[in-house]
């Protein structure tokens, strides 16, 4: 025969437990639009951080104001636009994990250690009085221990580096974690992607050789293995897989925006 009073203790720990749980569960779905809220104002940061237009006197959106979120397809370069998919609501992250929006890459092709590409991509135009000042692309790929998650912004050339950010990575705290660090990330503005032979030849890290200084950026001190990552992820997003076909389409047409 079971002993009601030895039992009691238990009971009340599991209605406890239940309670909590509920609490718990209500807590995150409740708090779940105020975290999707702050990813997003993070991403607007990092894209003003990128075009070094961020000013922490001023509003993220107020800033943001001035940026248009457009979409691309990848392999054609065009401006799309999605049916039922506005900007704004495209995840570039989920889209390549399906088989309508994204594609299998090759041990070849898959230079930045993604597995898979997104068909389409979110690009952001930086304005002024309707006339293009830069490009803020997002990219990403393989460090050491995780997928780094970033931007880079490009001026109205197409090749020159304004400026990059990374919000998002697994890195070593003061090894590979140095990428978010404003003083590495200093050192690519002014960089140049391509050479005059619009071929993609901007190095990060390693012996500068015989490359040139505006095509060189100095790697990150005890972190060969991410700067290396860093490396393939420009390389991977800069060729033919990622944005040149764009930025080719782009400079054929004088660096004119359409729409």
């Amino acid at each position: 025969m079971v002993n009601i009073t030895a039992a009691k203790p238990f009971y009340s720990v599991l209605v406890l437990a239940f309670f909590c749980s509920l609490m718990v569960a209500g807590a995150a779905v409740g708090l779940r639009p105020l975290q999707e809220e702050n990813k997003a104002l993070d991403m607007k940061k990092n894209i003003l951080l990128a075009a070094n237009l961020y000013d922490s006197t001023k509003s993220t959106e107020q800033l943001f104001a001035n940026i248009e979120t457009r979409m691309i397809e990848l392999a054609s370069g065009e401006f799309v636009t999605l049916e039922n998919i506005s900007p704004q609501d495209f995840d570039q992250r989920k889209a390549a994990m399906t088989s309508e929006m994204g594609l299998s890459l090759g041990d070849d092709e898959d230079i930045a250690g993604i597995g898979r590409v997104e068909r389409y991509s979110l690009v952001y135009l930086v304005k002024s009085d309707d006339k293009l000042d830069q490009i803020v692309l997002p990219v990403r790929g393989k460090g050491l221990w995780s997928t780094l998650y970033g931007y880079i912004a490009i001026e109205e050339d197409l090749t020159t580096i304004n400026g990059i950010s990374f919000y998002e990575h697994g890195e070593t705290p003061g090894l590979g974690g140095e990428i978010e660090n404003p003083r590495w990330q200093a050192g690519w503005h002014d960089k140049k992607i391509y050479n005059e032979a619009d071929e993609e030849v901007i190095r990060i890290g390693g012996k500068m050789g015989d490359k040139a200084e505006e095509h060189y950026v100095d790697g990150i001190s005890g972190a060969t293995l991410t700067t290396d990552g860093v490396d393939d992820i420009i390389t991977f997003w800069f060729g033919e897989n990622g944005f040149k076909p764009f930025l080719s389409q782009l400079e054929a047409q004088g660096g004119k925006i359409d729409g």
